[in-house]
């Protein structure tokens, strides 16, 4: 097998569907190859979930993009830094998961080639450490911009440490992502298979 599939925790709590996953990387004097995605593989992981769009952006020293989530479409996401180094958070919002409210975080490096999956019923977000970065993404369901959800992404109910370059300083943000809600720890947001069951 190429890829070594490690299951993520929060504390001793487990992380159901949540996986750290680093490709065998074959280099030498001309450069690297590496397989980022093998149905064979991650379907022996039981990680059968299919890919439907694929995703590209870059961003800036100290950007910030999240907390985001869809509703009615929620998105898996295989996520990795093609270039740059970011510090990739996910946040578990299943209303009756073990780790209902946890997060956890993973330094993607370009460098290593790792990668992270999110299943759906997890809001996403990641934080640029190095001077920029290219943040890809293969994704479970489309893109629809009128089923967009969100969370703040310093709520301190969440207390996530986000590895600021500056501590203290906030991070670059869109307008949208500056006025996301705080976390509700008594709202239902998906199901334990990541289906949306909120208001």
């Amino acid at each position: 097998m190429v890829f070594e599939f490690r299951k993520c925790k929060a504390g001793d709590i487990e992380i159901p569907g949540l996986y750290e996953i680093q490709p065998k990387v074959f280099g030498d004097k001309r450069g690297y190859f590496f397989e980022v995605y093998s149905e064979r593989d991650f379907f022996d992981e039981g990680l059968t979930m299919k890919f439907v769009q694929d995703n590209q952006s870059a961003s800036s020293k100290g950007v910030l993009r999240g907390l985001h989530f869809q509703t009615k479409h929620p998105q898996g996401k295989l996520v990795r830094a093609v270039f740059g180094k970011v510090y990739d958070v996910a946040v578990d919002l299943r209303s009756r998961s073990p780790s209902f409210g946890k997060y956890y975080g993973v330094i993607l490096d370009s460098e290593k080639q790792n990668q992270f999956y999110i299943p759906e019923g997890f809001a996403h977000g990641f934080y640029v450490l190095s001077e920029s970065a290219v943040f890809a993404y293969k994704c479970t369901d489309f893109y629809d911009p009128n089923d967009e959800g969100g969370l703040m992404w310093n709520d301190p109910a969440l207390g996530i440490d986000w590895k600021l370059l500056v501590p203290g300083m906030e991070p670059l943000l869109s307008e949208k992502d500056g006025r996301q809600p705080a976390f509700d720890k008594n709202a239902n947001y998906f199901d334990l298979n990541g289906n949306w069951i909120g208001d």
